[in-house]
This record gives structure tokens, C-alpha cells and sequence, in this order.
């Protein structure tokens, strides 16, 4: 029985560094680690199947842009029969404070386009999610009328970069436990580690260090 595990992101090199492909980056770093080469394309994805823990796994990048997701999702698990519970998804979440991580199975998409469009897909909210926190900004409305596109499409800061780095190997010890242990003991070692220490977020409309402005668009292109 294979496990489907999942990274949410935008192809293309310009959202690579992005704060919104924090799942395609705890995927990369899930490939290199266990030495899977991502070289498929299958079910409008980038694929890489092998063995994490003495599990068999396929590792998937969705290409069809973050709120299509969900179309890649499903053609893969029908590929591999996969079952719900074995559907893992890594995604960036603005409500948690950076580089803190929370896993849960069976739980509403959150205002995650990603999420919402696997749900929609497969008709079930019953699989399990680790959700990556990536922050909001300073002053940003939290009514959700504002998307932040500038935000989570920029870049993570230099700031951010240790933080985040550490999670993604956080993120990949998760796996292995979720593998070997199964949910309860990934959710109570997890989800209970402190708040990482804070990195102050860039007021909204002032430049990060990237040179990049946490201002707000227009949700105009499907890239959220």
C-alpha cells in the first residue's frame, strides 16, 4: 500500500523561494533526504516514488497551480489507489506563527485554496494535513477580505530563512513518525513544541530585506 505525500505550490522558478511553496519545498528536501529522484510527471504532477521508514511512498508536486490542486490530487490517488487516510498534504498557513508546525486529519480548508480544491476534488475533508506556518504581516486585516498575494507570493526573508530551514526538517521527522507511529503520536510531538522564536513581519506596504513589499493585490491569477 502506497502513501500519497503531497507538497502545495505554484510551478514555475519565480515562486520556488515563495512563502506559498513551503510544500514544495519540505517535498524537495523529503526527496533529497531519502534519495528519490522527482523525474514522473504523472496526474499533472512532478512524482518521485521509493521508501521512507520501510514505506512505500510517492511523492507529488501538483503543476496546475495552487487552487487547481485538487485536479492532481485526485488522478493520482486513483493511480496509485490510495486510500483518505493515506493522503498526506504539506501546506503553508498564515495563521500560525513562522516555522511552527500543526498536523491534523479531517479538518476544514481554512481559507486554503489548495486545501479548499482537494476537498472539492475528492469530496472528503478525511486525510491528513501538516500545515507550515508562515505568518501574517504587521497590520494586515485578519477579516480574510485581503488575500496578501504580494505576501505569500514573496519571498521568505533573510530573517526567516533559519526558521524555516529548520522546519522543513521538522516537517520530514514528522513524516517519518506519522509512517512508523501513526497520527496521534506525530499530533502530540508536533503539534505541542513551542512557538519558534519571532521574526518580526514587515509592516503591510513597507519593503523586507528582499526588497520585496508586503502590500495587497487583486486575487487576480489562479497562483493562490
Amino acid at each position: 500500500m502506497m502513501k500519497l505525500i503531497v507538497g502545495l505550490g505554484n510551478p514555475g522558478r519565480e515562486y520556488s523561494a515563495s512563502r506559498h511553496n513551503i510544500g514544495f519545498q519540505c517535498i524537495n528536501h523529503l526527496a533529497k533526504t531519502h534519495r528519490m529522484e522527482m523525474d514522473k510527471k504523472q496526474g499533472k504532477a512532478r512524482v518521485g516514488s521509493g521508501s521512507i521508514a520501510g514505506f512505500g511512498v510517492v511523492l507529488a508536486k501538483p503543476q496546475t497551480y495552487m487552487n487547481l490542486s485538487g485536479e492532481s490530487v485526485a488522478l493520482l490517488m486513483q493511480k496509485y489507489a490510495v486510500p483518505f487516510e493515506d493522503l498526506i498534504v504539506i501546506h503553508d498557513d498564515l495563521d500560525l506563527p513562522l516555522g511552527k508546525i500543526r498536523i491534523r486529519p479531517d479538518s476544514r480548508a481554512g481559507g486554503h485554496n489548495g486545501v479548499k480544491s482537494i476537498i472539492e476534488a475528492l469530496g472528503t475533508q478525511n486525510f491528513i494535513r501538516i500545515r507550515v506556518g508562515i505568518s501574517r504581516p504587521q497590520g494586515q486585516n485578519e477579516t480574510g477580505l485581503d488575500p496578501m498575494r504580494d505576501y505569500v507570493l514573496g519571498d521568505f526573508t533573510e530573517e526567516d530563512k533559519p526558521v524555516i530551514d529548520e522546519t522543513i526538517k521538522r516537517v520530514a521527522e514528522a513524516v517519518v513518525v506519522l509512517l512508523t507511529s501513526g497520527l496521534n503520536p506525530a499530533m502530540n510531538r508536533f503539534n505541542s513544541e513551542p512557538r519558534p522564536p519571532r521574526v518580526p513581519r514587515p509592516p503591510v506596504g513597507e519593503k523586507d530585506k528582499t526588497g520585496r513589499t508586503s502590500d495587497t493585490g487583486p486575487d487576480s491569477a489562479p497562483a493562490l
